[in-house]
């Protein structure tokens, strides 16, 4: 039962296989929804996503923040992480207010800004108490939390050092160029909330050298070097059993350290023709966002220029290592959580959601388990735990309505569905399993909100030839 957006009861009607006994229904509600032979689960949170990114507008008109709410509303995202607020911290402050009071359909938002203090992007940081200050005027605009790429060790611990002082939570990606000086242990022992994505955790586990084997001519500011490297650093580093992987786990778990590794992100750099031709694009991807994707110099995550059958393989192995770690970090009671990082490297919002549950269970995930990472734990690293993140009596009404279990598949959950013969008829189907998106009781139908992403993106093409149009010619030229 929910009332005022929260749920207010919780009442069992009945048993398995035996008809319910009308006498155990509660009153009748305003609205009601008939959930027989359904499923109920609570809403995701997506503990590392992005609402678009001004990167897109190199090449054409970026989407509208609509588009990418409806993407996550439609597969089950009730509350996101914004780490970065790189739209504007005041925009994103003011869109956070608005999904509160469901003046738009968009998940709930908690924001995290970037700490301004790295070379390569923006930096009017050069001194501890600098960071200090900043942390401070952070707290008082508003944010939720810090989002970091690193910085110099100093400031970087005083910056983490303030944040606890006035109560804001943080994410670091650990910037290749910064994890040398300040690698994932070493900010998670400062006070760091959560590691994102993988940088800075082989670091740790490094036994025979302290920097990155590194090209000698690499340079960083080439995508194609940053992200080749990147796919060998589990490769150098203590391998799993070893007494240094067993010395950083158990540091990590006796500090309460949180991982969201978003595998789903880098999955194009271990099979780029799936992530290419992903069942999706053709009807969700908007056209900015696809061109944006294809390989170009000065694109973030548009490396593709140069990538090789020996670069996916030495990523299929990083990926086995970094997975390896994450699994028995979670066995042994670390918390680990579910972000997607969309928008970038050919992953859309929403759908890149839905492949890190599919990759959680490659890691070694139960279903269940899986569940757990997108929902109760990942809202407890958002300091929501009490609001949201499990089904019960006080919490917000953040729920989902599934057709069928989407525990037995997590491809039921795409928004394209998934491929089945029936074979009553011997046609082939798309199935689907989620059908209704409840938000602090607003009860979105997801296949409307497809079918306006749908319209979305047919009219940002406006007569141009839609992503499927770019496979190569058949005779090879």
């Amino acid at each position: 039962m929910v009332e005022n957006g929260r749920i207010a009861a919780l009442v069992n009607v009945g048993t398995p296989h035996k008809p319910i006994d009308p006498r155990r229904r509660p009153a009748p509600g305003e609205h009601e929804i008939d959930c027989h032979d359904r499923f109920v689960t609570p809403g995701f949170v997506d503990a590392h996503a992005h609402i678009g990114t001004p990167y897109h507008a190199m090449s054409g008109i970026v989407p509208p923040a609509d588009y990418i709410y409806k993407l996550w509303l439609a597969h089950g995202v009730t509350t996101v992480r914004e780490m970065g607020a790189i739209g504007g911290l005041g925009w994103t402050l003011r869109q956070r207010e608005m999904s509160a009071a469901n003046e738009i359909a968009a998940p709930r938002m908690v924001v995290h800004s970037v700490f301004p203090a790295v070379n390569d992007r923006v930096k009017t940081i050069h001194t501890p108490e600098q960071g200090r200050e900043w942390v401070r005027r952070l707290k008082a605009r508003g944010a939720d939390g810090i989002k970091f790429f690193g910085a110099p060790p100093a400031i970087m611990q005083a910056a983490l050092d303030e944040a606890a002082k006035v109560g804001l939570r943080s994410g670091c990606h650990h910037a290749q160029m910064a994890v040398t000086r300040v690698n994932a242990l070493k900010s998670a022992r400062w006070g760091l909330t959560s590691s994102e994505h993988y940088y800075g955790l082989p670091e740790a586990l490094f036994e025979d050298r302290v920097v990155q084997s590194f090209p000698t001519d690499y340079n960083y500011s080439d995508e194609y070097y940053r992200f080749a490297v990147a796919g060998q650093t589990f490769l150098q580093a203590a391998q799993p059993g070893s007494a240094k992987w067993r010395e950083v786990m158990d540091a990590f778990l006796e500090l309460g350290h949180t991982f969201v590794p978003t595998f789903n992100i880098y999955d194009a750099n271990r099979d780029l023709m799936r992530a290419r031709r992903a069942d999706w694009h053709d009807a969700y991807t908007w056209k900015a966002v696809w061109k944006y994707f294809q390989p170009q110099r000065g694109g973030h995550g548009a490396y593709w220029y140069r990538w090789s059958t020996s670069n996916e393989i030495e990523w299929k192995q990083n990926y086995r290592l970094w997975m390896q770690f994450v699994n028995e970090y979670k066995n042994l009671g670390g918390r680990v959580c579910a972000g997607s990082d969309s928008g970038f490297i050919f992953q859309i919002y929403g759908f890149g959601f839905i492949r890190e549950l599919e990759l959680l269970q490659e890691a070694g995930f139960h279903p269940l388990e899986v569940l757990r990472a997108a929902t109760s734990q990942s809202a407890d690293l958002l300091g929501i735990g009490e609001q949201t993140g499990s089904i019960d009596v006080g919490k917000d009404a953040d729920l989902l309505i599934h057709d069928q279990n989407p525990l037995a598949d997590f491809k039921l959950l795409y928004g394209t569905g998934a491929m089945r013969l029936n074979d009553d008829t011997a046609q082939v189907e798309w199935q689907r399993c989620l059908r209704t998106t409840i938000k602090q009781g607003v009860v979105y139908d997801t296949a409307q909100l497809l079918a306006d992403v749908r319209a979305m993106v047919s009219q940002s093409w406006d007569g141009e030839t839609p992503p499927g149009a770019g496979s190569p010619p058949q005779d090879g030229h």
